[in-house]
């Protein structure tokens, strides 16, 4: 019994002891995981921990997140906290003369100290973000002025970086894309050049909140060099800044992206000015085709002049319904203006060559009407009658024969003489010639023809001289 009591007590000992050293030894691996001090030779050796590189804090522990009130600015109710800006533009996508705006690709990015974001670093190294913790804290309302359309790029997340150094300097950096509006002057379209400005404003804080500028001066705007547009010319980028004012709210910060375009020439000159070109030169082939050919030179006028209204047309219609006379307008409307006038030309011809012809027609009657025969001083078998019907040519054919007056019968002995006295009524020939002396040279048809085959292309070069001088 005494064995039997010994073994029992034993046992009851060893099971109390086995707890306690499992305890023991789960302290121990509990200190090794956790970094506390070890002692080696007696001697405590203690290294100061990277609160970057801990396992156990949070974000929202080691920015301290939650300690502060994240909704009003950094420095609330002090001076007006600075923002720096810088841009680095990565494609101009689109210009529209119709809406009068251009989209743009961008990295915005914002450079600002808050010392609610410090943390203790040994390495003053900085931690980088997404998104998610822009949620968390303040950021600057920054909002583009005058745009239409914008938006965040998503794919394949949000393209939003968020960088904090251990002193509290924070760099936002996010890739948008705008569309904004462009007021372009088309006075001298396509030969213009245009400017247009992308705007950045806070939309709720003031001047005295929070002071926006531009981070590098001129520097502060990078371009790739690859942007390219198929109408414009890329001349320039370049930034400006000034104050905005609102009568309700108060004065603003508001920085400008400036750029300048020029536009390209040679696809106006294919599309627009040869085929105009053409079509009032190809209306000046009707000056050399008879003026008898009435289809020919009709159909060829009516086609140019349908062919000029075709091209005003479709220049018009890709373009905004502006209220002012466009340069290009100045060069169709004037070449529409020649194309209409060929037509009018020959409308003339054929109008004054009817007139003509109805005139000579009368003057011929009224001659035949007005002739007298002649009666001459010779036998009957000699006699000649000369109708007023005759020109001046056939008349001084008969320059052999002598003009005198009518013999008398009573003189017998002047009878055999060959005399020949033409009696042509001087009145016939006075109002022939009086009729072709009113006759004008604008009334000559052939002389119409001739003068447009040199006044036409003359002035329409001489046009095109003072044209292109004052709009290049």
């Amino acid at each position: 019994m005494r064995r039997l009591g010994l073994a029992l007590l034993l046992t009851a000992t060893a099971m109390r002891l086995a707890p306690a050293e499992g305890l023991g030894l789960g302290r121990a691996r509990e200190k090794r995981w956790s970094g506390e001090p070890e002692k080696h030779g007696g001697t405590l050796t203690k290294k100061p921990p990277d609160v970057t590189k801990s396992r156990k804090l949070k974000t929202d522990q080691l920015l301290k997140v939650d300690d502060h009130d994240f909704t009003m600015r950094p420095a609330f109710g002090g001076p007006a906290i600075p923002v720096g800006v810088d841009v680095q533009v990565e494609s101009l996508d689109s210009i529209s003369e119709v809406d009068m705006d251009f989209t743009m690709t961008l990295y915005l990015r914002h450079y600002w100290k808050d010392e609610r974001l410090s943390f203790t670093s040994t390495t003053n190294k900085s931690m980088t973000f997404d998104g998610r913790l822009v949620k968390k804290i303040w950021v600057p309302d920054v909002f583009f002025v005058h745009s239409k359309r914008s938006f965040i790029h998503d794919t394949t997340t949000e393209n939003i970086m968020l960088r904090v150094y251990p002193d509290g300097h924070v760099l936002y950096s996010l890739r948008v894309t705008v569309t904004a509006a462009c007021n372009m002057d088309f006075s001298r379209f396509p030969l213009d050049s245009q400017t247009c400005s992308l705007e950045l404003e806070s939309y709720a804080y003031t001047d005295e909140d929070l002071m926006l500028y531009w981070k590098s001066g001129d520097e502060s705007l990078s371009t790739d060099d690859r942007i390219s547009l198929s109408q414009f010319l890329i001349q320039k980028f370049h930034t400006t800044s000034r104050l905005a004012f609102y009568s309700s709210t108060g004065w603003y910060n508001r920085l400008y992206i400036n750029f300048t375009l020029r536009r390209h020439i040679f696809f106006f000159l294919l599309q627009t000015y040869f085929p105009a070109t053409l079509m009032v030169m190809l209306s000046w082939v009707s000056f050399w085709i008879d003026r008898r050919a009435v289809p020919a030179r009709v159909s060829l006028g009516i086609t140019t002049v349908l062919t000029m209204s075709t091209i005003i047309t479709g220049v018009n219609a890709s373009m905004p319904r502006v209220s002012y006379i466009k340069a290009v307008d100045i060069y169709l409307w004037v070449s529409f203006v020649f194309v209409f006038l060929s037509v009018l030309e020959y409308a003339a011809v054929n109008y004054l060559s009817t007139v003509q012809d109805r005139r000579e027609r009368k003057i011929r009657d009224r001659v035949r009407e007005q002739s007298l025969p002649c009666t001459c001083g010779m036998s009957h078998t000699r006699t000649m009658m000369l109708d007023g019907t005759y020109s001046e040519a056939d008349t001084n054919s008969l320059a052999g024969y002598t003009e005198a007056p009518m013999v008398p019968e009573e003189e017998p002995e002047k009878q055999e003489h060959m005399v020949v006295h033409l009696s042509v009524s001087s009145e016939s020939t006075a109002t022939k010639k009086k009729g072709l002396r009113n006759f004008s040279i604008i009334q000559n048809t052939h002389a119409i023809d001739k003068y447009s085959r040199m006044i036409f292309p003359g002035s329409y070069i001489f046009f095109n001289l003072i044209y292109w001088s004052v709009y290049c």
